[in-house]
């Protein structure tokens, strides 16, 4: 029972009366001084008797909120102890404070239990106990709630009820009970409210429906920094980056105030776009408004200069960072990867291990594919081990990463027995082993594997059908390509984008059927770009086509290639064919436009030490060992037949040429590693361009005489050679 305000109760002798109590707890909840608080209730619960009438209402809620607030559930379930012992539970106002703390403290179950036991229920009951379902991932039973408060109490939604319920609408991508709440809040006048359109708006973004949202964020007369973050962050999500982008230099230009939110977006969007100067202004602006020191910020900042392939400047923000988390590594890990700098983002996941920073599944995932780069089996083994004693071996996405990096680390082997222990295998698990299969050149056992694919009733992607494709193109299975390639629209609804179409011409013109390509092309329902006409070009060199390679080269040019690795390919098919003029004539245009090839390179790795080599080098500190072992590797292999194949090489004299094709970077890497390794050691190297036709010779002879298996990993493919002979069958 209450005490009445005009004979209050007098204080014990000596003591603190219990208003004293009251006074002191609800000002410590006013500040939200928890152990004050707790003080106050605790000597508030010990001076007065359950019966006594204790602290009003109020003072109990103000805790509640508190509890709430704090998720302190076992103080908040003290509290109701108190109001059970004195009757007041049932009480509209406790109860309503009890359903909230019990949701806000993840107990949903609980708050519906108060809310049952409620003999009289009004509107801020209801949509309590709406928003702590929503706000517990129960969707569907925070939008049943919305109706049963209607049907059985005639309750009819507010704007907290419309707020409250629109997130679960998202949750649940329940697109059709947004537009029931929208229509609800048009007639209702509810979505002249600010917080309610932003709701609105919000909901429809995560719905994926984008346009409709900006249909609601332009109709809205007044808009706060909220509803431009929310309108902004849905464009982003739903990969519209440019209209993300846009909207945010709009939100600028108007005045209106930038948050961590809309930053985040903004970068988001620049890294998608690759728009640096862009992404360097919203750096900027950031920096002005005093953001520079939110971690999450920063990581952004990071992965968008990452994204823009300027890691340079990504590491000297990492650099900067006065608190690093473990998502701070990660972004600067993945851009290294990313950007090619696969030996810094090893170092780095070394330098995170010892600044004692737990790695994660998503550490692995990013640190692996650069260990893949380098393509080192024992550094492959060290990894797959610390993933093993991380308990993260069997996380999808490690597994995966781990299956695609022994692929490249020429150990396919490895990959197979990986993805034959995976107790869970998404799609990309599929692709990954599918991949690594074509890329070896077992272009059969990739299509056994694709259908074992389909039989187990898992759906290919894009991807899927890239990597099958690609493993036809290698294989020479033409048919089998075609027949997939068909597939792939008719039976799957998947629409083919430019490298499937690339893919196709490369498997075509790797078969000679220059002219079956060249129609393919020309009946494409897409604009060809530079990677279809660059694998008709390729095509064309392989089987000396100069006509149809003029016509791929123009297209080519048309499209403003960045690389010279196209006017190389066509004055080497001019050369061949003795077109001298021609050949000069490129070569000028490339001078003119400042485009020069990329040196050819292979790289042997050695107990940790990477060494590379450049066709004709002599500043490696053994050269002198290594083209002394090379000129009796070329004795012992003409021995067995070796004959020069000096097609490529033009300009110089026939004993010229065979001199500049024995020092290539292949075979001086090669001697290299016979000197460095015991007698019977598999010799792996990696090249930066495609083998030569030459040097794919040779190695077969090499590992015939020297009884040395030797896996070569070209720009396009692996080469395992054994006793003579390339797992590629010479197809390639």
């Amino acid at each position: 029972m209450l005490c009445s305000a005009s004979s209050p109760p007098s204080p014990p002798a000596g003591g603190t009366s219990t208003s004293d109590h009251h006074a002191r707890l609800r000002s410590a909840a006013a500040r939200s001084d928890v152990p004050g608080a707790l003080a106050a209730f605790a000597a508030m619960s010990s001076s007065a008797p359950a019966s006594a009438a204790g602290p009003v209402l109020r003072t109990f809620t103000s805790l509640l909120k508190l509890c709430a607030a704090r998720t302190d559930l076992a103080t908040g379930r003290a509290v109701h102890g108190q109001l059970a012992a004195r009757g007041l539970a049932a009480e509209a106002l406790a109860a309503t404070a009890l359903a909230n703390m019990y949701a806000k403290c993840r107990r949903p179950g609980d708050a519906r239990r108060v809310f049952d036991r409620m003999p009289v229920r009004d509107r801020v009951a209801w949509n309590a106990l709406v928003a702590g379902y929503a706000r517990n991932g129960l969707a569907g039973a925070a939008m049943e709630m919305v109706v049963r408060m209607q049907e059985e109490d005639g309750e009819q939604p507010d704007s907290v009820t419309l707020v409250s319920v629109l997130p679960a609408c998202a949750d649940a991508q329940a697109l059709g009970a947004c537009r029931e709440v929208h229509a609800f809040a048009v007639r209702g006048g509810f979505d002249e409210l600010v917080n309610v359109s932003t709701a609105i708006l919000d909901v429809y973004c995560k719905c994926g429906a984008v346009e409709v949202a900006r249909a609601v964020f332009d109709r809205m007369p007044v808009k706060n920094s909220v509803s431009w973050n929310a309108m902004i962050k849905g464009y982003a999500e739903n990969r519209n980056a440019t209209e993300a982008l846009a909207l945010f230099k709009r939100m600028v230009g108007e005045g209106v105030d930038v948050t961590d939110v809309s930053l985040l977006a903004a970068l988001h969007a620049c890294g998608e776009l690759g728009f640096l100067d862009e992404g360097r202004r919203v750096h900027e602006l950031l920096v002005r408004i005093g953001l520079e020191s939110n971690v999450s910020v920063m990581n952004a900042l990071i992965t968008m200069y990452c994204k823009c392939k300027r890691s340079d400047l990504a590491a000297q923000v990492f650099d900067e960072l006065l608190y690093k988390t473990r998502i701070s590594w990660n972004a600067m890990i993945l851009g290294c990867a990313q950007n090619g700098r696969s030996d810094d983002a090893v170092r780095l996941f070394s330098r995170m291990q010892l600044e004692n920073v737990k790695p994660d599944s998503f550490t692995l995932v990013s640190v692996i594919p650069a260990l893949a780069d380098i393509s080192d089996p024992l550094q492959a083994r060290w990894i797959h081990g610390y993933s093993i004693r991380l308990h993260l071996d069997q996380d999808v996405y490690v597994l995966t990463a781990l299956i695609d990096m022994y692929s490249k680390c020429g150990r396919v082997g490895i990959a197979r027995h990986l993805f034959n222990s995976a107790r869970e295998r998404h799609v990309i698990t599929w692709n990954a082993m599918i991949h690594g299969y074509g890329s070896h050149g077992f272009g059969k056992v990739a299509i056994e594997l694709f259908e074992e694919m389909k039989s187990t009733g898992r759906a290919p992607n894009e991807t899927t059908f890239l990597s099958v494709l690609s493993a036809c193109s290698h294989a020479g299975l033409v048919d089998e390509g075609r027949k997939y390639f068909s597939t792939m629209k008719e039976d799957y609804g998947l629409e083919p984008g430019m490298e499937h179409y690339g893919t196709i011409v490369d498997m075509l013109g790797r078969a000679g059927k220059l002219d079956e390509a060249w129609s393919f092309i020309q009946n494409m329902p897409i604009d060809p770009g530079i990677s279809v006409y660059g694998a008709m070009l390729g095509a064309c060199k392989l089987h000396k086509n100069v006509e149809l390679a003029e016509e791929s080269a123009n297209r080519i040019f048309d499209l403003g290639p960045e690389e010279g690795v196209y006017h190389v390919l066509l004055a080497n098919i001019y050369a061949n064919a003795s077109m001298w003029k021609d050949v000069a004539r490129v070569r000028t245009a490339m001078e003119k436009k400042g485009l020069q090839k990329s040196p050819g390179c292979s790289i042997v790795q050695l107990k940790n030490e990477i060494h590379t080599f450049y066709s004709g080098s002599t500043n490696h500190q053994q050269a002198k060992d290594i083209y002394a072992r090379l000129a009796k590797l070329i004795e012992e292999i003409k021995a067995v037949g070796y004959v020069p194949d000096t097609d490529s090489i033009h300009d110089v004299e026939d004993d010229v040429k065979a001199q500049l094709l024995n020092t290539h970077s292949e075979k001086l890497a090669i001697a290299y590693g016979l000197i460095r390794t015991a007698p019977g050691t598999t010799i792996q190297i990696k090249k930066n361009l495609r083998v030569c036709n030459d040097c794919h010779n040779a190695t077969k002879l090499i590992s015939l005489v020297t009884g040395r298996e030797i896996i070569m990993r070209d720009i396009q493919r692996f080469h395992h050679f054994k006793d003579g002979k390339c797992s590629c069958g010479d197809y390639w």
